[in-house]
């Protein structure tokens, strides 16, 4: 498993996390192997949840923060019920080894949740308050990949091909991987947040263009 660039438990004021639950966790993302939904995948997710704490914030930072730690600990590609599944874990695991830490295990699954509509959200869909800012921001956290550098990006869209192959037929995941992206590119806002929609939406759709060109 390849380790994070970024250090997913080394944001400021966050607790400490008992060694078995690093090890649990960093087990749970390396089954099955996985060439884009890694434990180094949690690492950029987390740079990204760093850069909002050092910029606008976040509300409920602690719950964030398992959040992204947790958001895709159970993953099996084309499985319906993986973000249920990792939000149970979540809640699992804030009871076993957080008891006493005071975390919202309730806020930290609903958000893990709302990453299985990625791309069916508009920012209107989230109250104008405190938690909404935070649900639009973390599913833009884990959307940054879109708007990263074309390289980052190519690297990213091989990486999910490869977790596919060989579990559906290559033309049916060619479709729906269109399919996806043609949808991500229709959408008014592929970012729900003011702030990630002004520095990542230009990068985002020039990426999504040039994915969707070469699949023609």
């Amino acid at each position: 498993m390849s380790a994070p660039a970024f250090d997913p438990y080394a944001l400021p004021g966050m607790p400490v996390l008992p060694e078995a639950q690093r090890q649990a966790l960093e087990a749970a993302y390396a089954v099955p192997a996985r060439a884009y939904h890694s434990f180094a995948h949690v690492g950029e997710v987390m740079r990204q949840v760093a850069g909002v704490a050092q910029g606008p914030g976040w509300a409920q930072p602690r719950e964030v923060w398992l959040a992204a730690l947790y958001h895709d600990a159970i993953y099996e590609p084309g499985a319906r019920d993986n973000e249920a599944r990792s939000a149970a874990l979540a809640r699992e695991a804030i009871a076993r080894w957080l008891p006493d830490a005071g975390i919202d295990a309730g806020r930290v699954a609903g958000l893990i949740e709302l990453t299985a509509r990625h791309g069916q959200f508009a920012p209107a869909d989230f109250p104008a308050d405190a938690q909404g800012d935070d649900a639009r921001r973390f599913l833009d956290c884990d959307m940054a990949i879109l708007g990263a550098a074309p390289a980052a990006f190519d690297a990213y869209d091989r990486a999910i091909a490869a977790e596919y192959r060989g579990r559906v037929p290559g033309w049916l995941y060619r479709i729906n991987r269109r399919r996806f992206l043609a949808a991500l590119l229709r959408r008014e806002r592929i970012y729900l947040s003011d702030d990630f929609h002004a520095r990542l939406d230009a990068a985002a759709r020039a990426n999504l263009r040039r994915a969707l060109n070469a699949k023609r």
